[in-house]
């Protein structure tokens, strides 16, 4: 059985495109689970109930790639679990059908791919801070100084200023001087 998804961020934004390119490829109607939520959120009813529908043999559709994921890690986490059930993946956009060899091929090439350059990335920042330490310079967030934090305080002891003045006056972020209330030693 064809399965589709088809998915927008908004509501205000059309799926008609997806619906019918799904049927154009021979989705039903009735099979195709329409969702308006961020292709980031990872609560999405309707994709949950196409994947606990979806059964052996079948062919989940989509438009493009990006419909049914926007991380790379969900989108392989996806077709593993699709390839363990014996479920098949075709993205119409990118050609991508894993029903064939050449589309289970290509689409472990450009996980590979990904992959790679996710590591290349790591590598880089990680030679990045080895140089900045090396270099002297700090890394991480900077130290609040201690006679600013003193005068926060002792300006909210006074009654007299808002937590916003506060702020402003002693350049303490609104967290750090809260955190600091919370955790400062009782004298």
């Amino acid at each position: 059985m064809k399965l589709g998804y088809a998915r927008v961020s908004t509501d205000d934004q059309d799926m008609l495109m997806q619906i019918e390119a799904l049927k154009a490829a021979g989705v039903e109607d009735e099979n195709i689970y329409k969702e308006h939520v961020s292709g980031m959120k990872k609560d999405r009813p309707e994709l949950q109930r196409l994947l606990e529908f979806a059964r052996e043999g079948d062919e989940i559709v989509v438009m493009k790639l990006d419909r049914i994921s926007r991380s790379l890690k969900h989108l392989e986490e996806l077709v593993e679990s699709f390839e363990k059930r014996r479920i098949h993946f075709i993205s119409l956009r990118e050609k991508i059908d894993t029903t064939s060899a050449m589309g289970k091929f290509f689409f472990r090439m450009m996980g590979a791919i990904a992959e790679l350059e996710r590591d290349i990335i790591s590598e880089r920042t990680k030679e990045q801070l080895a140089a900045k330490k090396k270099s002297g310079i700090k890394l991480g967030r900077p130290r609040v100084d201690a006679e600013a934090l003193e005068m926060a305080f002792a300006l909210h002891e006074s009654n007299r200023y808002s937590v916003a003045e506060i702020t402003k006056k002693t350049g303490v972020s609104r967290t750090t001087f809260y955190d600091y209330l919370k955790n400062r030693p009782v004298s």
